[in-house]
Parts: structure tokens; sequence; C-alpha cells
């Protein structure tokens, strides 16, 4: 678990920051996010029996705005409900890759926050939680949109 604060540094900076000029950008972006996806088959942690702060979100720049000025080209897109029905071709939804970023930094913030402020375990039980029940699925849809822009 040693990559995983560098992982999520290399991400986070697209919501932190405003207007990067880095040498291709997205493709470094890909790299980490895959990278942060294989992190979490090696979570392993015990568990806190400690009441610790919450993150506060309030003190966090304006984490979508610098995405937009990170990544002009990112936009809305297309998506399926359910793979699985063949027979339904009508049911499809409006994603959003720029909302796909934002919510993924802001995950990886709070992770990252857990691990420097709580505790190295809380960061991992938090990463757990919100990688199953939300960053997962925001990861594969920006994947996908990535790689459908780009052909």
């Amino acid at each position: 678990m040693k990559e995983l604060i560098p992982t999520i540094t290399e991400i986070v900076k697209y919501g932190l920051q405003p207007n990067l000029t880095i040498a291709d950008k997205e493709k470094l972006l890909e790299r980490n996010l895959v990278k942060f996806y294989s992190l979490y088959f090696d979570i392993e942690y015990k568990f806190d029996e400690v009441e610790f702060k919450d993150f506060d979100k309030s003190k966090l720049p304006d984490i979508r705005k610098n995405v937009e000025s990170n990544f002009k080209e990112y936009g809305i897109y297309k998506s399926v409900f359910d793979l699985n029905k063949l027979d339904n071709l009508e049911e499809s939804s409006i994603g959003d890759a720029i909302d796909d970023l934002t919510d993924i930094i802001s995950d990886l913030l709070e992770i990252k926050w857990r691990i420097e402020n709580n505790s190295f375990a809380d960061g991992l039980w938090f990463f757990e939680l919100t990688f199953t029940n939300h960053t997962q699925q925001h990861i594969l849809n920006l994947l996908n949109y990535m790689k459908q822009k780009n052909g």
C-alpha cells in the first residue's frame, strides 16, 4: 500500500489546481485511475475501534471548477442502465465525465485525509467502503468515456 498516497496525489491534483499544463495529462490520469483501482484488491487492515473526527469537505476548493479547467473537452455521455437486459434497448442514462472525476477526487481526498489525520486503518476502511459503493462505478464510467472519446 505504499503506492496509495502517491497515486491519490497524482489524481487529486486535477481537482485542486486549475489549468495544469502536463504532457499526456489524460494518459497519466488513466494510468493512475487504473493503479488506484488495482490497489483496492490489496486492502488489509484491522478496524480501529476509535471514534475519529469527520472530514470537512467545506474546506476544499471548487473541485469541479478545477476539473473543468483541466479537462475542457470532457462532457456528458450516454450509458445503459442494465447491460444484461438485451431485449430492452430504450433504457439509458446520461453521465458526466466532469462529475465522475469530481466525485472520484472528493472520495480520494477523504481517504488521504483519514490516513493522514486519523489512522492508516481508518483510511483503508473508508477506501473499502466508498470504493464499492461509489468510487468504483465513477472510475469505470470515466475510463469507458475516455476510451470511447479517444477511439
